[in-house]
């Protein structure tokens, strides 16, 4: 009876192995692939003491009198944006939006700025982009040194991880940059 036993178990345990074997293949490369629409301005209907263009995507949010929130509900970001008025304190508001970056130099890999300059509009700025796992990827001011002064940030409603907010990042940056641009202060 154990012989029999054993021609049965012999067979079955190499079929069984025959069975489960499997055939490694490669995995082609691949990355994350987001897509987002392609941009389109439009000036809001504000009461603000500036006039800007925002694209279509992004929700205008007041907070207060003159601080507007840009929200895009698509990418979960929100760029806070804080007007003061220039009252012989530009050195301080200045200081101050030079200040806000360097908060973030623990997490940054650098702080790179780019420098604005509308001298139709009388706009003057410098934006900082923040590389790297901190929580604000993107800040700015404008002003015109003698009566406006705007500052924004830009944060996203997740764990800061720059490698996968960067396509986002990318996008919003040009938004950012066309509301440079187009800002004009209102008399």
């Amino acid at each position: 009876m154990m012989r029999w036993y054993n021609v049965l178990i012999f067979p079955s345990i190499v079929l069984l192995q025959w069975s489960c074997e499997t055939t490694l293949q490669p995995k082609p490369q691949a990355g994350l692939r987001l897509d987002y629409p392609t941009a389109d301005y439009t000036s809001p209907e504000a009461n603000y003491p500036f006039a800007f263009e925002i694209n279509r995507q992004a929700t205008l949010q007041a907070q207060a009198k003159n601080t507007p929130n840009l929200y895009y509900p698509n990418m979960k970001a929100t760029l806070y944006l804080s007007y003061k008025p220039v009252k012989n304190n530009i050195k301080a508001l200045l200081n101050d939006a030079y200040k806000l970056p360097s908060k973030h130099l623990q997490k940054a890999e650098e702080i790179p700025e780019r420098l604005f300059i509308n001298e139709e509009n009388n706009v003057y700025g410098t934006l900082f982009t923040v590389v790297g796992d901190a929580a604000s990827q993107m800040q700015f001011f404008v002003t015109d040194s003698t009566k406006h002064f705007l500052v924004g940030a830009l944060y996203f409603y997740s764990k800061p991880n720059y490698d996968s907010l960067l396509p986002a990042i990318d996008y919003l940056q040009k938004d950012i940059i066309h509301l440079m641009e187009t800002l004009a202060w209102k008399e």
